[in-house]
């Protein structure tokens, strides 16, 4: 008989800055979701550790984390963390793309809103504000979704104050009816 042990590599783990998470208020009406999590990169060898140091104080020890495979290129089985492992999963269909689901076993379940790591400061604090209202009906697909359309319809606006300080509509209005009256001497 033989054993197949997968090695365990320990990589010694810089500081790290903290994590960019925010949590609905404690006590506060349930929602779908329980907050918000920033990464700053899409590497969960990296990002776990940073995640779980900062909620295994407040919330209790994280053991096991799911994600969509959607946003993450590599999802590692297990992931060393400040004292213990953490184990992750993979739902491509069930789980929402822009989730993640922590499990603790003194808590239960944290489902956070991924946001990516490029999104825009502006646009990251509308979402984590967003998520820590109280009693939220919105997905965290649906909050993305929200915030992209927001996006749009600024950067559209912002397109069409720029076209009208550089002559916009009054020039072109004023271009037509100088073409309009010379038409008319004529």
């Amino acid at each position: 008989m033989t054993a197949t042990i997968e090695p365990t590599i320990i990589k010694e783990r810089l500081p790290s800055a903290p994590a960019r998470l925010s949590l609905t208020p404690t006590g506060s009406v349930p929602g779908l979701l329980d907050g918000a999590w920033w990464p700053r990169s899409r590497d969960l060898l990296r990002e776990i550790p940073t995640l779980t140091d900062a909620l295994d104080a407040c919330w209790g020890r994280i053991t096991h984390v799911t994600v969509n495979p959607a946003h993450w290129p590599v999802i590692p089985r297990k992931v060393i963390v400040t004292g213990h492992t953490v184990h992750v999963g993979w739902f491509a269909d069930e789980q929402d793309p822009n989730k993640v689901i922590l499990f603790s076993y003194t808590v239960g379940r944290l489902d956070l809103l991924v946001i990516p790591p490029e999104t825009e400061p502006t646009a990251a604090a509308r979402l984590m504000a967003a998520v820590t209202v109280p009693g939220g009906i919105r997905t965290a697909s649906r909050l993305m979704a929200d915030e992209a359309i927001s996006h749009d319809a600024a950067e559209a606006q912002s397109r069409e104050e720029e076209w009208e300080t550089d002559g916009g509509a009054a020039s072109a209005a004023g271009a037509a009816v100088g073409i309009f009256s010379s038409a008319l001497r004529r």
